[in-house]
């Protein structure tokens, strides 16, 4: 079965902020970026999207210029929740919580978010859940660590080592599952 993956385009936040499930806007303009995308799909799908904005916008330019089979928003594909981090800079996290994170970000839980490992879980639960059930064509509109987890699902990559799937803003990225 083909899947797209479509990161979302660049947000409105500054370089270095933590932005997670913040619900931030996407920058402009986009309609080149959008009309690049649409490019690299295929004619006809089924379309996911996570609900946040950045990803909901783009998703819906998806589903209004190609057949779309189905279009459904998904909670589990909201990216990681980075809680007390949350559109925070980078530099402003303290080290005694960044540091064993960055060493461990896989298992260490985000003070008042999640881990790597529940981002895999819940990711996990979406394909189980959705895409099994599927014979078109699936787009899923989303942001780099969903991305990053389902290429890890799709190649049995090493969690630790999802970062290694490098996911740019507006990036499609087509895998067979």
């Amino acid at each position: 079965m083909e899947i797209y993956l479509v990161r979302h385009t660049e947000t409105v936040c500054e370089k270095g902020i933590c932005y997670g499930q913040s619900d931030v806007n996407i920058a402009t303009p986009f309609d080149e970026i959008f009309d690049r995308i649409i490019s690299e799909l295929p004619s006809e799908a089924v379309i996911f999207s996570s609900p946040l904005k950045r990803c909901v916008i783009l998703a819906k330019h998806i589903q209004e210029n190609i057949k779309t089979i189905s279009y459904q928003e998904d909670e589990r594909l909201k990216e990681m929740n980075f809680g007390d981090w949350e559109l925070k800079s980078w530099n402003e996290i303290p080290q005694e919580e960044l540091n064993p994170w960055m060493e461990d970000f896989v298992n260490i839980k985000v003070s008042n978010g999640e881990s790597f490992v529940e981002l895999h879980e819940r990711v996990g639960n979406f394909l189980s859940d959705k895409i099994s059930k599927i014979n078109q064509p699936i787009v899923i509109v989303a942001h780099a660590g969903i991305i990053r987890s389902i290429l890890c699902h799709q190649s049995l990559l090493p969690l630790k080592e999802a970062f290694n799937n490098k996911v740019d803003f507006g990036e499609v990225i087509k895998i067979d599952f």
